[in-house]
């Protein structure tokens, strides 16, 4: 039986490293993306490759440097043959106040998060054209759709871009491979480690669930995008909040 290849880029934290295990859980060979943190990546493949069996990849890479990314696709189809499973996951963001951003740093959330999705996903792209089928499942956020925080605005921006990119990209690669799109709200990942306990309260008022998502509980929307159980979703945009509301 031919083996699922799944790339999941910012994996060895959070969201992503969730996406590892739970595609692990399933038996398919993984590739962990990272740009810095390599002890935790390291750590992370071991475990998984201890825990469940399966073959593991980890590959450093900034995805916003094409020459970067090209490389890491034909890394990985060099060893693997393919890539079925691609999820846009790396992510980065600087809050600050809106008038006092930093445009060196603005312009370096754009480059991974919307530069970063879109290079991954046409060289990705062309290795699934060739095979004529494959999934994309991108990682956005509420923030792009209408929980602003003037704070995150360069964030905000670069996650609507991904959605943006998610639709382009679905029409471009039918009818043979479906692209998606998750949006969360908030996640229990390091992302949010320097919240005040006030803010965290506030924003669990906000949420008719009344906590913060586990990171697995996004990883489980992802794996079952990638399966074929959603052969039939294709260019959605999916939220995964807990029922969040702005009133």
């Amino acid at each position: 039986m031919k083996r699922v290849v799944a790339l999941v880029t910012g994996s060895n934290r959070g969201i992503g490293a969730s996406c590892i295990e739970e595609f692990a859980k399933q038996g398919v060979t993984v590739v962990i993306n990272y740009c810095h943190h390599e002890q935790e990546a390291k750590q992370l493949e071991k475990r998984i490759k201890e825990t469940y069996k399966v073959d593991v990849l980890t590959i450093k890479c900034d995805i916003s440097k094409e020459e970067e990314v090209e490389k890491m696709v034909n890394t990985i189809v060099d060893q693997f043959g393919g890539i079925d499973i691609l999820v846009n996951n790396a992510s980065v963001c600087r809050d600050s106040l809106l008038m006092d951003k930093n445009i060196k740093e603005f312009k370096r959330i754009l480059d991974v998060n919307v530069i970063g999705t879109y290079l991954c996903s046409k060289y990705v792209g062309k290795v699934m054209q060739e095979a004529k089928k494959g999934k994309i499942i991108n990682i956005s956020s509420t923030n792009a759709i209408d929980t602003y925080y003037p704070e995150s605005c360069d964030y905000d921006a670069s996650k609507a871009g991904i959605i943006s990119l998610t639709h382009n990209f679905a029409r471009y690669l039918a009818p043979h491979i479906q692209v998606n799109c998750i949006c969360p709200g908030w996640v229990k990942t390091g992302m949010n480690k320097n919240l005040s306990i006030e803010q965290i309260a506030e924003e669990k008022k906000k949420i008719l669930l009344g906590r913060f998502a586990e990171p697995e509980e996004i990883s489980k929307v992802v794996v079952f995008l990638a399966s074929s159980k959603a052969n039939y979703i294709n260019d959605s945009v999916i939220r995964v909040d807990g029922g969040k509301y702005n009133g």
